[in-house]
């Protein structure tokens, strides 16, 4: 499915507030995603293709994923590729097959324990698995916690649908700036530019709200989401102005960004969102023990 054969509000809002070359720019920058909507009670028309929290299904021989010397993940979602429409999104996700999503959420020990991009020693705490199509699995039972003041307890189960939609970079990321720049030079990185702040703001109370999908670009609730990762990744001490920092960030793309739900009981923070990104070459191999994740609350 092409960018231009999705009618969009990104497309119709950049054409009202801007220059016509300017707003040509930023479209161009737009992606599709899979949007993931809740729907708690699914309607007889309503495909399901995939779930918020509940237990997973997994194959036979399978542990369920722990970060050793703390604990078990929590599932927090799953989603069938092979119920995505096809070729609507322009990242290489397998063809089918299911998507299951683990991290460590701070259930057993208070948040005392979180994973930091910039900290190798915690990326066990989050886990992407592949299980393939036709792959014999069973619904799995919590982990016992051999402690008895520790809840560890499944989010409640929300199915998913989904609608695919034109995703853009957030409003500070550098190819917002550059594309909404006049003649596409950027004068002065820490300010938006002034022709363009009324379509900013119209922008960002229309990415608002709950926000879940696979694919597309990230809507992130503090800084851009591709920088975090390459910063991180660069190690403690690295400044953000390092040119290493944008350009590893260009070879990161989202998997998937579960946002915080009411409906399945699952708060990130202060009301913030998971992402899981992952470079094209690793998805197209499916090496999913590459995703890098990150979360960001307000």
């Amino acid at each position: 499915m092409t960018q231009s054969a999705l009618a969009s509000p990104l497309i119709d809002l950049a054409r009202r507030h801007l220059p016509a070359d300017v707003a040509e720019r930023w479209i161009a920058l737009l992606r599709p995603a899979a949007r993931l909507v809740p729907v708690p009670e699914p309607r007889p028309e309503d495909v399901v293709v995939g779930r918020l929290g509940g237990l997973p299904a997994l194959p036979e021989g399978m542990e369920w994923p722990v970060w050793e010397g703390h604990g078990p993940l929590s599932f927090i979602a799953s989603v069938d590729c092979g119920a995505l429409p096809a070729g609507a999104l322009d990242i290489p996700l397998p063809a089918d097959g299911t998507l299951a999503f683990f991290s460590f959420d701070g259930q057993i020990d208070d948040c005392e324990a979180f994973v930091c991009v910039d900290d190798p020693a915690t990326w066990a705490g989050t886990r992407v698995v592949h299980i393939p199509a036709g792959a014999a699995v069973t619904e799995r039972p919590l982990p016992v916690i051999d402690d008895e003041d520790v809840e560890f307890e499944a989010y409640t189960e929300v199915p998913l649908t989904v609608r695919v939609e034109l995703t853009a970079p957030d409003v500070w990321h550098p190819d917002t700036m550059v594309a909404l720049s006049p003649a596409g030079v950027v004068k002065d990185p820490q300010a938006r530019p002034e022709e363009a702040e009324a379509f900013l703001d119209a922008l960002y109370d229309l990415q608002s709200g709950t926000d879940h999908h696979i694919g597309g670009h990230p809507n992130p609730v503090q800084n851009s989401v591709e920088y975090e990762i390459a910063h991180g990744l660069l190690g403690k001490g690295t400044r953000w102005d390092d040119p290493r920092v944008a350009e590893d960030a260009k070879g990161w793309t989202l998997l998937a960004q579960i946002d915080t739900d009411g409906d399945a009981d699952m708060m990130w923070g202060d009301c913030g969102t998971l992402y899981w990104l992952i470079r094209p070459e690793d998805l197209a191999e499916h090496r999913f023990d590459r995703a890098m994740f990150t979360m960001q609350c307000c």
